[in-house]
C-alpha cells in the first residue's frame, strides 16, 4: 500500500500582502499528478489546510477542485485533519458529503474517540492499515480551566490531556490490531514536539502560550508504525525516529525559508514497516534574501539578473551610510528583469530607531506611529517639517489598513 503524507498547505496565505494563489494552484496540480503517477492509495493531510479560519473563495475553490480531481483517481482514501489555523466547523461542514467520496475530515476531537480511528481498505475491501486521525487539540478540548492555576500547572494539564487523548485513540487501534496483527498503525497529529526545528519568522505559531505543551516523543503512543505530523514548516524526523515525521509546508512560507527544499513523504507498506521516500516539491516561486551595503546588494541583484532569475526579493540594507531613495534606486535596477522586490528594509534607520531605547525593546514592541516618530528624531527632521510628514504618514497607514480589510 502506498500512502502520501503532507501538511501545512496554508491556502490563501500572502507574503507581505502579496497573494500567492498561482503557487498554491501549481502545487495542488503537481500533487495530484504525483499521486496518480506513483499510484498513491491514501493521502494524509495533517492540518493547516487553510491559512485562516475564514478562507476566501479562491482558497476554497482550489481545495475543493483538488479533492474532486483526486476522488476519481487511484487514491481510494483521503484523510484530512484540522490544524491550529483551520476552523474545525468550516472543515467539517461538508463532512457527510465528502465521506461518500472516501474523504474523511476530522475537524474537532470526536466525542467518541473511536470515530478518529479509520480503517483503510484495498480494492478487494480488505483492511490494509489503521489510521489514528487526531486533529489539533485546542486547550478547551482537553483541559478544564481552574481558578488560580499556575503556568506550570496549566502546562502539565495540557500535556496530560494531549497524552490521554492520543492514548485512548491508540488503544482502540491496538484492540483492532489484536485481531489483525499484520496491519500497521499510522498516527496523525498537529502539534509541536519538543526539540522540533523552526526558522525564525517562518510563520510557525506557538500553539498555546509560549512553549507550553511541547510534547516529547516519549509521551506519545509508541505503537505508531508511522506518525504523520503537521505544524512545523521544516520537513524533519522526530527524535531520530525515521518513521515519525513532519512533512513540512509544501511552499516556502516566508523569506526565512528562502532556498529550502520542500517535500512530501511517500510511504510504501509491505507489512508493518514502511519504506519511506522523500519526494521534493518543485519551487514554483523562488524567494531570495539580499543583505549588505549598497554595493553588495546591487552586485547580488546583477548576479540574479544574469541568471535570469524570477525570484521575489527581500532586500535588507545594513550599510553604515544613509542611502537616499533606496527603494526607488533598487526598483530602477530591476526594471528590465524578472525580479520583484517585495520587501526593502533599511537597517541603518531601524538600528538608529532602536538605539534610542534603553530597554530590551524589539521592533514588535513599538507601534508603527512610534517607529515613525523615532525615525524623525534619528534623522534630525526639523519640528516645522514634522506636522506635514506625520499627516502624510497617517494617511498611508490608514490606506494600508483599508486595503487589508478589503482583501479579507
Amino acid at each position: 500500500m502506498r500512502i502520501l503524507h503532507t501538511s501545512d498547505w496554508h491556502l490563501g496565505r500572502a507574503l507581505n500582502r502579496h497573494q500567492r494563489y498561482p503557487e498554491f494552484e501549481k502545487f495542488l496540480l503537481w500533487l495530484s499528478q504525483t499521486i496518480i503517477s506513483n499510484q498513491i492509495e491514501a493521502l494524509l493531510v495533517a492540518g493547516d489546510i487553510f491559512d485562516t479560519t475564514t478562507p476566501g473563495n479562491r482558497a476554497q475553490e482550489l481545495y475543493y477542485r483538488f479533492l474532486c480531481r483526486i476522488a476519481g483517481s487511484c487514491c481510494r482514501n483521503i484523510i484530512i485533519t484540522a490544524g491550529n489555523h483551520d476552523s474545525p466547523t468550516f472543515l467539517e461542514a461538508p463532512k457527510e458529503l465528502l465521506k461518500a467520496l472516501n474523504i474523511h475530515v476530522i475537524g474537532n476531537p470526536c466525542q467518541d474517540v473511536a470515530d478518529e480511528v479509520i480503517l483503510l481498505k484495498n480494492s478487494q475491501n480488505e483492511p490494509e492499515a489503521i489510521v489514528c486521525s487526531v486533529p489539533y487539540l485546542r486547550d478547551r478540548d482537553i483541559r478544564i480551566s481552574v481558578a488560580g492555576e499556575s503556568i506550570e500547572d496549566k502546562s502539565a494539564n495540557l500535556i496530560s490531556g494531549i497524552k490521554d487523548h492520543y492514548a485512548r485513540v491508540a488503544q482502540i487501534a491496538l484492540d483492532y490490531q489484536s485481531d489483525h496483527p499484520d496491519l500497521p498503525i499510522i498516527g496523525m497529529g498537529h502539534l509541536f514536539t519538543a526539540g522540533g526545528q523552526t526558522v525564525k519568522d517562518d510563520g510557525t505559531r506557538d500553539l498555546y502560550v509560549g512553549t507550553l505543551a511541547h510534547i516529547s516523543a516519549g509521551e506519545l503512543p509508541q505503537c505508531f508504525d508511522y506518525l504523520a505530523l503537521g505544524h512545523l514548516h521544516q520537513a524533519q524526523i522526530v527524535n531520530h525516529n525515521e518513521a515519525w515525521r513532519y512533512s513540512g509546508s509544501p511552499i516556502q512560507m516566508s523569506f526565512a525559508e528562502a532556498g529550502q527544499t520542500k517535500k512530501v513523504i511517500m510511504l510504501e507498506f509491505n507489512g508493518k514497516k514502511p519504506t519511506i521516500i522523500e519526494l521534493p516539491v518543485p519551487c514554483f516561486q523562488p524567494l531570495a534574501k539580499v543583505c549588505g551595503n549598497f554595493a553588495e546588494i546591487t552586485a547580488c541583484i546583477e548576479k540574479l539578473k544574469a541568471e535570469q532569475s524570477n525570484a521575489w526579493l527581500e532586500v535588507e540594507y545594513n550599510g553604515s551610510e544613509i542611502e537616499a531613495a533606496l527603494s526607488a534606486r533598487l526598483q530602477e535596477q530591476i526594471k528590465d528583469s524578472n525580479l520583484e522586490i517585495k520587501v526593502t528594509r533599511d537597517r541603518t534607520v531601524l538600528d538608529k530607531v532602536m538605539q534610542q531605547s534603553h530597554t530590551n525593546e524589539t521592533l514588535d514592541d513599538i507601534s508603527v506611529n512610534e517607529v515613525f516618530l523615532r525615525c524623525l528624531d534619528a534623522n534630525g527632521v526639523p519640528e516645522e517639517q514634522r506636522q506635514e510628514l506625520i499627516h502624510s504618514y497617517n494617511e498611508i497607514v490608514s490606506q494600508i489598513h483599508e486595503e487589508d480589510v478589503n482583501a479579507e
